[in-house]
């Protein structure tokens, strides 16, 4: 399986035009991050997990040239705002794109993309199917899924294990009973939006004592805001086996 890190920021703290803060004059392009999501190449089939409003960017950025199936965490727009930029996949490969999400998150982008499913479409818009999820373990063209599912403030979020690999964005809470589910991951990818505590998102210290009892043997940070400080930074403070996650580090397990 092979992991592609399409991008590891967030809206969250995102700096105004003209920002002269460390992170946004930094020179390292490990502290240029794109909005997160992850790209996961596994038994044949190209998956990505959330489409953010940098979609497009990321997949010319990766040259991704087939992709067979889109998995939502939730329905913020920062997760699902490029929706529109899989007609291409659409008309190269001649095939409705698979959507995994809960009903909630389906529910949502019906209403925001409603152009889409219309009855009478307009030619050239994007071609989707469907799937709705619970928080139990689900097939994507023969890989398995195990959601786990986290708060994201009120909101509930899914996480997705797929094998030894654990993804999970926009978090500050994760039950006992969720946690059970990631044990075992030997990689885990978790939030971290800055050091200063957040009312939906871990902080700093937060993802690395949730770290520090799944135990995995690598982890790594990602909804990255430039609040958290430079990478070449941050890594000085981090435990042996976690890391930051940057756009474009590709992982394979």
């Amino acid at each position: 399986m092979k992991i592609t890190f399409l991008g590891t920021g967030t809206s969250q703290g995102v700096p105004v035009i003209g920002c002269e803060c460390e992170v946004c004059r930094s020179l390292d392009f490990r502290d240029k991050r794109l909005r997160v999501s992850i790209l996961v190449e596994a038994a044949g089939k190209t998956l990505v997990i959330d489409s953010g409003p940098d979609f497009r960017q990321q997949m010319l950025r990766e040259r991704v040239k087939r992709l067979d199936a889109v998995l939502f965490t939730h329905e913020h727009k920062d997760h699902t705002a490029g929706l529109d930029d899989i007609r291409a996949f659409n008309f190269l490969q001649h095939i409705d794109m698979p959507l995994y999400a809960d009903p909630r998150v389906l529910t949502q982008l019906q209403q925001e993309f409603s152009y889409i499913f219309t009855n009478t479409t307009y030619p050239g818009v994007p071609k989707v199917e469907l799937n709705p999820i619970q928080n139990q373990p689900f097939e994507v063209h023969g890989i398995s899924v195990t959601p786990i599912q986290v708060l994201h403030h009120r909101l509930p979020v899914f996480g997705f294990r797929i094998g030894d690999f654990t993804y999970i964005t926009d978090a500050n809470f994760i039950s006992e009973a969720e946690l059970e589910k990631i044990k075992g991951s030997k990689v885990v990818v978790l939030n971290a939006l800055r050091k200063e505590p957040h009312i939906s998102h871990f902080s700093l210290s937060e993802a690395l004592a949730v770290l520090e009892e799944i135990a995995p043997e690598q982890a790594y940070l990602t909804h990255i805001s430039h609040l958290l400080g430079r990478h070449q930074e941050v890594e000085k403070e981090l435990p042996p086996n976690v890391s930051l996650a940057y756009d474009g580090l590709v992982l394979t397990l």
